[in-house]
């Protein structure tokens, strides 16, 4: 096959991730819309679009292996089609999550609400962003980026963490809401996984770009050390060490 062909088979493994990622970023949105608004038909046509992404995951694969197969890639391009199948397993898995979601919402049924979702949706729009952030860094092979998303998951912990402790107390007060509020913890805690998937995408960015998978802490302190001998932007550059 001439390297220009090849070369595009990879753009297009490249365009199909990001139209799972896209499809994924949708369901996401829209099961915690119909969460918060009590919409059945939105719900249930979150559940049923979820066999198009799980069928969208597939023909990747298949398209990344064929060229493997085919093509025998060496060092940058076959961390890339490793890569692809890595991120194609966790789109899916995200779509997962957010079908899980809608069926909690199913099961909630007509059931009043133990308080105004907040901290939930915000939790989903930070979740969103990072999945989405994850993508274009993959896209840019922008490993800055990639740290970014890393540093992101902090706040869906915290806010995780608010909520379960919030939902508990509710349940201590009033076991009337034992189901209500359990409910809104699985949900919580589905998003809560979204996000940590989007960290593993920004795992693979670092791969794809330097052949490593370092953890988290591993490259921000390689990356403190290059900007304090002066190898990038500063300490001060508004781009705290994880823990801050």
């Amino acid at each position: 096959m001439p390297r220009q062909e090849y070369v595009q088979r990879l753009n297009e493994l490249q365009d199909e991730i990001l139209l799972v990622g896209s499809m994924v970023d949708k369901a996401v949105q829209r099961a915690v819309e119909a969460l918060r608004t009590r919409d059945a038909a939105m719900a249930q046509a979150v559940i049923d679009a979820d066999d198009e992404i799980d069928a969208r995951q597939i023909q990747l694969e298949e398209h990344a292996i064929d060229i493997m197969a085919t093509q025998q890639p060496m060092a940058s391009d076959l961390r890339q089609l490793v890569t692809a199948l890595h991120v194609a397993d966790e789109l899916e898995r995200m779509g997962d999550y957010a079908e899980g979601i809608a069926k909690i919402t199913l099961l909630m049924g007509e059931q009043a609400p133990i308080k105004p979702l907040i901290d939930i949706p915000r939790m989903a729009d930070i979740a969103r962003e990072m999945a989405r952030d994850s993508l274009d860094a993959l896209v840019a092979r922008d490993t800055e980026a990639a740290s970014a998303v890393w540093q992101r998951d902090d706040e869906v912990d915290e806010l995780y963490e608010q909520v379960y402790r919030e939902l508990v107390t509710h349940m201590i007060a009033d076991p009337k809401k034992i189901e209500r509020a359990t409910y809104l913890i699985w949900v919580a805690h589905n998003i809560e996984r979204i996000a940590d998937r989007a960290t593993n995408i920004a795992e693979r960015v670092i791969f794809v770009s330097t052949g490593q998978i370092p953890t988290r802490e591993e490259w921000w302190d390689k990356r403190l050390t290059e900007r304090s001998n002066g190898a990038g932007p500063g300490v001060d550059s508004g781009i705290p060490p994880v823990g801050v």
